[in-house]
């Protein structure tokens, strides 16, 4: 239920009435805004009916929620959430670029490809300690080490740096070496991961299962924002389909719903989303054309050799022509590109 307070109602007001709410054990959520406050209630609202809100001076009216998910709908917060990763703040006027490696495969490889994303304007850097993948005989990451790493380079060039969790055992891990948690396709609907998560103190970039729909992606972002870590960014990262010309077909329109239904940020990731070298700096337009807040992208040093996703993985020299060329993009959906 979506609790709207009058104009000028007072702080002790509002304090009151979620003093109540939380009474009757249902979860009271706080939104001032410049005009309006409002006051979420999740939760049995049976229990709701019987504190007589709408009584109450202060309310103005009581409006149901009528989608499933409840935090992370517009219709209990119609404003924007903005996410800070480190020093970055996505959600804004301005579009955020996360780039880096898939895999961490190293100090002094993963150091050079930082240095040329940073050079490039690249906000944060990326890369994979733990690595969940198809073949069990392929690279699989080089876990706590790899994170040392991680957070060292991401130090050593002013980048805040996120990289992927993929069981319970390693989010404490995670989150002393990472600013943010990344969680895959493959984990989206690992609702027992998505509840520790919520409770963490970092934010959260969900990707897309490859075969979600965005109720299935917003419904996943819930377990994580209901348990009371509001800083979550929604990530369209292609679904599978019966094309076989590209690893996945990237769903652009995705970015859009994400917007209409949900108050997240939303960034898109066209590496995995096409699995083609070609066809990423094209995607990434797009993606800034349709909205989005940023993107992910793979680059490596050298991809001939990369242990992992090397096909889809950018040269440095062509994500720094990506981030030239990007701008007309991002300023003509009407943000800035700052770098």
């Amino acid at each position: 239920m979506i609790i709207v307070l009058k104009p000028g109602a007072s702080k002790l007001e509002a304090d009151e009435i979620l003093s109540k709410i939380d009474a009757k054990g249902l979860k009271p959520l706080y939104m001032p805004g410049s005009e309006r406050t409002v006051i979420g209630a999740l939760g049995d609202e049976r229990l709701l009916g019987e504190l007589h809100l709408e009584s109450h001076p202060a309310v103005e009216r009581l409006d149901p929620i009528l989608a499933p998910y409840k935090a992370v709908s517009r219709e209990m917060h119609p404003e924007n959430s903005i996410v800070q990763f480190g020093n970055i703040p996505i959600g804004g006027n301005g579009f955020v670029v996360v780039g880096g490696p898939c895999a961490v495969e190293g100090y002094e490889k993963l150091s050079t490809s930082a240095k040329a994303v940073k050079e490039a304007g690249a906000h944060g850097l990326r890369g994979g300690a733990f690595k969940p993948r198809t073949s069990p005989y392929s690279f699989q990451g080089l876990g706590l080490e790899g994170l040392k790493i991680l957070q060292q380079v991401g130090l050593e060039n002013g980048m805040p740096v996120i990289t992927e969790v993929v069981e319970l055992a390693d989010v404490d891990a995670v989150e002393t070496y990472a600013d943010a948690f990344q969680v895959g396709a493959r984990n989206m609907q690992n609702f027992r991961l998505l509840t520790a998560l919520g409770q963490a103190n970092k934010p959260v970039f969900l990707k897309r299962g490859m075969a979600a729909s965005v109720k299935d992606v917003l419904m996943a972002a819930e377990y994580i924002v209901s348990e009371g870590n509001q800083q979550v960014v929604l990530c369209e990262r292609g679904i599978r389909t019966f094309e076989s010309g590209t690893r996945n077909t990237l769903d652009l329109s995705a970015v859009c719903q994400f917007k209409a239904l949900s108050h997240l940020p939303v960034v898109v990731d066209p590496s995995h989303g096409t699995g083609v070298r070609e066809y990423v700096a094209p995607m990434a337009y797009a993606a800034a054309a349709a909205g989005a807040d940023g993107i992910l992208v793979e680059v490596h040093h050298n991809p001939k050799e990369a242990l992992s996703d090397g096909a889809q993985s950018l040269f440095p020299d062509q994500f720094a022509e990506l981030m030239q060329r990007l701008r007309p993009f991002v300023e003509a959906a009407g943000r800035t590109l700052d770098f």
